[in-house]
């Protein structure tokens, strides 16, 4: 990444502050769907990352590159333990990344959708009992499928970690079970010991409703239930054992819902219980020398929120979403009795011009500033990062509970800032943060102060193939230097020739022979100081990338939800001839506006199943599509991407009443008839028809619907558009068997 001389933050001080309506998008603003040519990618072709911006005295630099990075813990001797979603424990020791993975849980493992191994901790006695403790989705029946009876589960394990830096498999020893990961996300999974020796867990609301897969996103009701661990913060012994003042463990009918034997029986509340009513708390953070903590929980339509950590504490969601009713800008009023408030929240997409968090969508990593780590400044702030918007900021509060945000880091790139962690470095104590950006990478924010800043490296390299001999192009004009500094640039080829240094960012050289080479670029301030890594890239003399064909799906396809997929390709390779399957990886991802979320992780070979999703709610009818990727990898391992997008089936859905103009309830969102509502073929839409209803002087009882359901039922989307009607019958006082609105009943 590329750091400006200077950027200055831009300070937002607000309790909540009054914002702009949220507009839904069309689906012509969904990208068209992508050729093979168009979107071929070859591995290694560089280009310039989009530059960060920190404030003066801050730098930013790589730790290492490793893909799909989730949490990052530290061992007291200085080992950085770096969880990946596939399943695989890392070790950065010495300055590297270990080559040998600590464990590999990849075969017990689900990693469709938002799962897998996603967080981890190190016991506070760790010198002692050299304890780790990891939350991953199990493959407990055997399938990854989601919203059906028997799905994978979220659970804690304690496991040894030698000397050496590896795990015996055979170590663990399960302390949480059983905490369904119903929808694949939502998965929430961070962990952190407290000052009282306690080990804490956020767990998110599955994505779909417990027992009601129709019932997703604002409509999923499962974080209000007591009676299980999704929704929640949880607090345990070390031992997996519930301590007696968790706030429900001496309730009536309470149980140890994750108990490794086995859910206990009945419908009490689970004893694993800290605090309830969060949608996704993806990652939280413990004050340094306090108990003070602070949980970032994921929102859905509107809000991304800040709670802080209270035992017992119900923080409203799905009936609220940040301070406001859920889905609302303007129902914000005080939160009904028995629930908190977030510290802080921010609105999605568009805020008024004031406003850090324009394009901000996912709040995700947390950690607070350790005292004298940093600037004075800097002391005991809470830095917090959003996903889609690529950015880090800093949050303090002053007197009376004012809450004062501004953006510290921008520019990181879509799909980063995944976890925030203070730790130690080289040069001090920095704050290392994971990103799924560029492939995947670890990269730590060091403060400087007044010293000289390294510059950065950055170059791109034309053709980076071709045929011997291969005249490439080299230009490094993307390297910058953050105070301001004239560079000078050393070249290095790969190929045993001469190192070349140069006053200006351009260069070029013939590669004689065959063979696949790295070139590098270091670069050099006025003041002496080189770059911390070099910019590499792979140089291919006498080797041309392969070519990947997409064959199925049809771009002509329009999917509905739940319909099984099958993902079918070829590849010719210019030397190696028609590519075998075990070359060809397929991924999968589900976009929403600006985002995206994985559905099939990185899956070798051909004739891949693929189940199509449900959009994530009711507006993103209009805005989620599917991507498949397909890569190619010759025998010399280079590679080439090419992605094709699949669109839904959408149809509309007209609503209407007898009479007119009273009000239907379609997934959680309130519609005047008639209306017409966009849908997904095969997707449930569930209706309530409001009874009684008041219009035009009159009192309106519902009767029936013209398919047939109750008042409250699923509409299973057609494959055309097609019309629903609810008929109402005009009277004084609700109707016999009626029950008013409030007496609806809700899992």
């Amino acid at each position: 990444m590329t750091l400006p001389p200077e950027s200055p933050m831009t300070p937002w001080t607000c309790r909540f502050a009054r914002l702009l309506p949220l507009f839904l998008l069309a689906l012509a603003c969904a990208p068209e769907p992508s050729t093979e040519e168009g979107a071929a990618s070859p591995e290694g072709t560089d280009s310039i990352q989009a530059a960060a911006t920190l404030p003066p005295s801050y730098s930013d630099t790589q730790v290492t590159a490793i893909a799909q990075p989730t949490a990052l813990a530290f061992t007291p001797d200085g080992r950085l333990l770096i969880t990946t979603q596939g399943g695989q424990l890392r070790v950065y020791s010495g300055g590297v990344l270990l080559a040998t993975p600590a464990l590999n849980l990849s075969s017990k493992l689900c990693t469709n959708s938002e799962r897998g191994l996603l967080g981890v901790a190190v016991d506070p006695d760790f010198l002692s009992n050299a304890h780790i403790y990891l939350y991953y989705t199990f493959n407990k029946f055997n399938t990854c499928s989601t919203n059906i009876a028997n799905v994978a589960v979220n659970r804690v394990s304690r496991f040894l970690l030698s000397g050496n830096s590896i795990i015996n498999p055979a170590s663990e020893v399960v302390l949480l079970d059983n905490i369904p990961s119903t929808a694949g996300n939502h998965n929430g999974g961070d962990l952190h010991f407290g000052p009282d020796g306690l080990l804490y867990i956020s767990v998110g609301d599955g994505g779909c409703q417990l027992g009601d897969p129709t019932r997703c996103a604002g409509q999923n009701t499962t974080a209000r239930r007591l009676d299980v661990m999704l929704g929640k913060m949880l607090r345990i012994r070390k031992d997996g054992t519930i301590p007696t003042d968790n706030p429900w463990f001496a309730s009536s009918g309470s149980r140890r819902c994750g108990n490794p034997a086995g859910v206990p029986s009945g419908t009490g509340p689970c004893q694993e219980n800290y605090a309830t009513g969060l949608r996704n708390p993806f990652r939280f953070a413990f004050q340094p020398g306090t108990s003070t903590f602070f949980i970032n929980d994921v929102g859905q339509g509107v809000w991304e929120e800040i709670d802080e950590g209270i035992k017992g504490a119900d923080y409203g969601w799905n009936t609220r979403e940040g301070h406001c009713a859920n889905n609302s800008t303007t129902n914000c009023g005080a939160p009904p009795a028995g629930m908190t408030n977030p510290l802080f929240d921010y609105k999605h997409g568009t805020n008024p011009a004031p406003s850090p968090f324009q394009g901000c969508n996912s709040i995700t990593g947390g950690a607070f500033a350790p005292p004298g780590a940093w600037a004075a400044a800097d002391d005991n702030a809470y830095f917090f990062s959003d996903y889609v918007c690529g950015k880090v900021f800093k949050l303090t509060r002053g007197s009376g509970g004012t809450v004062s945000v501004s953006a510290f880091a921008t520019g990181l790139g879509n799909s980063s800032a995944v976890m925030l962690r203070f730790g130690p470095s080289p040069n001090g104590t920095a704050l290392y943060y994971t990103t799924y950006a560029g492939g995947g990478e670890v990269r730590r924010i060091n403060f400087t102060g007044a010293t000289n800043r390294p510059p950065i490296a950055a170059f791109t390299a034309t053709p980076t193939e071709g045929a011997t001999p291969l005249t490439v192009q080299f230009n490094g004009s993307g390297s910058s230097d953050p105070d301001g500094d004239a560079l000078r640039y050393v070249w290095t080829f790969g190929d045993g020739s001469a190192v070349v240094e140069t006053t200006t960012p351009t260069t070029s050289h013939v590669y004689t022979a065959t063979g696949t080479f790295t070139a590098s670029l270091t670069v050099r301030d006025a003041r002496g100081t080189s770059s911390v890594q070099a910019a590499t890239q792979r140089i291919d003399s006498g080797n041309t990338a392969p070519v990947p064909v997409i064959t199925g799906p049809l771009e002509s396809l329009r999917f509905y939800a739940g319909q099984s997929l099958v993902l079918t390709g070829t590849a010719t390779d210019a030397e190696d001839g028609t590519l075998p399957a075990s070359a060809l990886s397929w991924r999968a991802l589900l976009h929403h506006n600006e985002h995206n979320h994985p559905l099939l992780p990185p899956t070798t070979g051909n004739n891949i199943p693929l189940t199509a999703p449900q959009p994530e709610d009711l507006p993103a009818v209009m805005t989620n599509y599917v991507e498949v990727l397909l890569t190619a990898t010759d025998s010399k391992g280079r590679s080439t991407t090419v992605s094709r997008y699949l669109l839904p089936n959408i149809v509309e859905v007209t609503l209407h009443t007898e009479p007119a103009g009273l009000t239907i309830d379609v997934n959680g969102t309130s519609f005047v008839t008639p209306v017409n509502v966009k849908s997904w073929e095969r997707y449930t839409l569930n209706v309530t028809a409001p009874s009684p209803q008041t219009s035009g002087g009159a009192t309106w009882n519902w009767a029936s619907w013209s398919d047939g359901g109750a008042r409250a039922h699923g509409y299973l989307t057609p494959g055309a558009n097609s019309s629903l009607t609810a008929t109402y019958n005009s009277a004084l006082a609700p109707s016999s068997g009626d029950m008013p609105d409030t007496a609806i009943h809700r899992e």
